[in-house]
């Protein structure tokens, strides 16, 4: 009974082993970069993008010409001022100078926090639509071969390139 037992484990396993087998595993990958380099919306968040730094530049070009005009003034006319107010105009310009440093710091916050603002919506329509093809396909995983971190040693013809199926659900050539 004990034998009879233990060769119906045995063949339950090599069933179930052999089934899993011949469904081979499900993976896929797609280079996310790629997919959203070509995808449209991406052309209109850059545009977007490169109007806020051009704001940005024009700002701290505005303040630099000022922060200039006022060391030229002061360069010029330093020796005949009194002490007290050349006291005050070098402090003058340091504040400008680090109202300069403190906006130059303000505005690289805001520009990366614009870029993850409008990147959001297409980030999110690029992994849903990955999705939707994963799930047509029945994968069960889908590497993101793009980049450092997406690296992969070791890539098999088994694993379904999801890219170009995934443009076409975008409707993209």
């Amino acid at each position: 009974m004990r034998n009879l037992t233990k060769i119906l484990a045995v063949a339950t396993l090599m069933m179930v082993a052999g089934f899993a087998y011949g469904q081979g595993p499900k993976f896929g990958h797609i280079d996310l970069q790629a997919l959203i380099q070509i995808m449209p919306e991406r052309a209109t968040a850059e545009q977007t993008y490169n109007k806020q730094v051009k704001d940005l530049e024009d700002q701290l070009g505005t303040m630099q010409k000022e922060l200039e005009d006022k060391y030229k003034d002061y360069a010029q006319k330093r020796d005949s001022l009194s002490d007290i107010v050349r006291s005050a105009k070098e402090t003058e310009i340091q504040d400008l100078q680090q109202r300069i440093q403190n906006f130059q710091i303000i505005a690289q916050q805001q520009l990366q926090q614009k870029n993850a603002e409008i990147l959001k919506p297409i980030f999110d329509k690029a992994k849903n639509t990955i999705a939707d093809v994963a799930k047509e396909k029945g994968l069960i995983y889908v590497f993101d071969i793009s980049g450092e971190l997406g690296t992969v040693l070791y890539k098999s013809n088994e694993s379904l390139d999801l890219l170009p199926l995934v443009k076409q659900k975008l409707g993209i050539q």
